[in-house]
């Protein structure tokens, strides 16, 4: 089994962490992680698939191990976020790639895409978002608090804390699967959430998420021209991005592979080995 190596790169001066594994000379794959995680989401993922695939995942700038400037230091969106990954993977000599997305991962994976189709050869999509029919009431809050921020920060502030992160787990999971879930998710990224500064980062970030649906028409018109080969591997019972969201890129993408998953938010955790086979075999058939 190949093993999972640990590094950071400079990109505009800021540090970017990443784990890699695999042969670089055969098709790569970009793991972009969401909220409030990091690339340790795809810390199975990585070794199920290393010896057939270049597997490399980064951290976003203010997540897991990349550097954490403060918001008077960066400005934190995803516009910007894209650009430090585009100049992750220029930096590290990754012409084309197949890219998962999940939560925040898809954003900026999506507006990579868009810009550059001639980069991506396939997308893998767990719930990560591109329609508006994958909002669920869990962001009515947000969008009040991207409306006026003084208002609503009390509340969304409590999506910071630690019964809503481990909520972003446990929720949907059915019962025999809930013991799949290591306590070690939710425990590291709350210490990540509760460094100083942090929360600061993660609010801006939900501040400017409003921004991301302005991109999808541009989104949906790069499914709809260029079909890029996409397996959707989504949890059936995911608050956050539901069900609804992953049947609606079958509407631009009409010969995408949908599997709603009996999952949550992080499927992974619960079914780390069927999304895993479900790539291998789809991978197998689409990078010829």
């Amino acid at each position: 089994m190949s093993q999972i190596r640990h590094a950071t790169v400079e990109i505009q001066g800021r540090s970017i962490f990443f784990r890699e594994a695999g042969d670089p000379d055969k098709p790569t794959l970009l793991l972009l992680h969401g909220f409030p995680t990091s690339s340790a989401m795809f810390r199975t993922l990585i070794p199920a698939l290393a010896e057939d695939y270049h597997l490399i995942a980064p951290d976003h700038l203010g997540f897991g191990q990349s550097a954490m400037p403060t918001v008077e230091e960066f400005d934190y969106t995803f516009d910007n976020l894209t650009e430090l990954t585009v100049g992750f993977l220029d930096t590290l000599g990754i012409e084309r790639f197949a890219v998962y997305i999940q939560d925040y991962g898809a954003p900026i994976g999506l507006r990579i895409a868009a810009a550059h189709p001639e980069r991506v050869t396939a997308i893998i999509t767990q719930s990560g978002n591109a329609y508006m029919e994958g909002f669920t009431p869990f962001w009515d809050v947000l969008f009040a608090h991207a409306a006026d921020r003084v208002t609503h920060e009390p509340e969304v502030r409590k999506l910071l804390e630690l019964d809503a992160t481990t909520w972003q787990y446990t929720h949907g999971v059915p019962g025999p699967r809930r013991s799949l879930i290591s306590p070690d998710t939710w425990t590291l990224d709350q210490a990540y959430l509760d460094r100083p500064g942090n929360k600061e980062i993660q609010l801006q970030l939900f501040f400017d998420y409003k921004n991301n649906l302005d991109g999808y028409p541009t989104f949906q018109k790069y499914f709809a021209e260029h079909q890029p080969p996409t397996l959707i591997a989504w949890g059936e019972h995911d608050e956050i991005f539901g069900p609804d969201g992953a049947r609606a890129y079958l509407r631009d993408l009409p010969d995408a592979e949908l599997h709603l998953l009996d999952a949550g938010h992080f499927a992974l955790e619960t079914h780390g080995p069927e999304i895993a086979a479900l790539i291998r075999d789809f991978l197998g058939r689409v990078l010829v």
